[in-house]
């Protein structure tokens, strides 16, 4: 049954979100026609991230934990399906935040937290430009957040969501990196990442996973608003 692991994780981040998707009174799936084109597109330039770093030995899959169908050479269909159940999740999340607690965008500026986020990844960026999966998740994320700043995109909201699945982010990301389990799912080179980890989780995850998310919201806004991407400025 180890061959179906990461596919029952992949089934346990999602299926509370879709399932109350239908029940809950601001309904998410009504905002599938939005979702799902921003999703697809993201999903499609991670999974091209993803290829070229298992082609590169950045880090790759163990063969026990899958179930052996994969949708390009090396990357397997859960990891496919982790680009389309861990936003979902998030972004179900970040809608119900938006819908009942509409204000929470005005507890702080927006532009603290962007830029405590963008002179921290910087810095993180340049100081380590040799290191392939901290180079590019740091990288990618500065360029992500300075353009947050310049339109003045309000990020409270989608900031606020990633905080609060990091619980089950620990859970699902420590079962993918070895925690609980007898060998790692996914496993990582060393040499290009920071070599930091929180149990078994490297520091650059939680980094990778909120710009997975922050580009998952940004465009399912862009696609929800007809003003592209200048939706709730501050």
């Amino acid at each position: 049954m180890k061959q179906y692991l990461y596919l029952f994780i992949n089934v346990g981040c999602i299926i509370i979100p879709f399932i109350f998707s239908f029940l809950l009174k601001h309904k998410f799936y009504k905002q599938w026609r939005y979702f799902i084109p921003a999703n697809i597109i993201i999903a499609i330039l991670f999974i091209i991230w993803d290829h070229i770093f298992v082609e590169m030995g950045v880090w790759g899959f163990r063969s026990d934990y899958l179930t052996g169908l994969f949708i390009t050479q090396n990357i397997p269909l859960e990891e496919g399906l982790f680009f389309i159940c861990i936003p979902y999740a998030c972004v179900f999340t970040y809608f119900m935040i938006r819908e009942y607690y509409p204000k929470i965008n005005l507890i702080y500026k927006s532009r603290i937290t962007i830029s405590i986020l963008f002179l921290l990844s910087s810095i993180l960026f340049i100081s380590n430009i040799d290191k392939m999966y901290t180079a590019y998740t740091f990288g990618l994320l500065s360029i992500v957040l300075l353009f947050c700043f310049y339109r003045r995109i309000n990020v409270n909201t989608i900031t606020i969501s990633f905080i609060s699945i990091l619980p089950f982010m620990f859970l699902s990301n420590g079962l993918l990196t070895g925690m609980f389990i007898e060998n790692e799912v996914v496993w990582y080179n060393d040499v290009q990442n920071l070599g930091f980890r929180i149990f078994t989780i490297p520091i650059e995850d939680f980094f990778y996973g909120y710009l997975l998310i922050l580009l998952n919201v940004l465009l399912y806004e862009a696609f929800r608003n007809v003003n592209f991407l200048n939706f709730v400025k501050r």
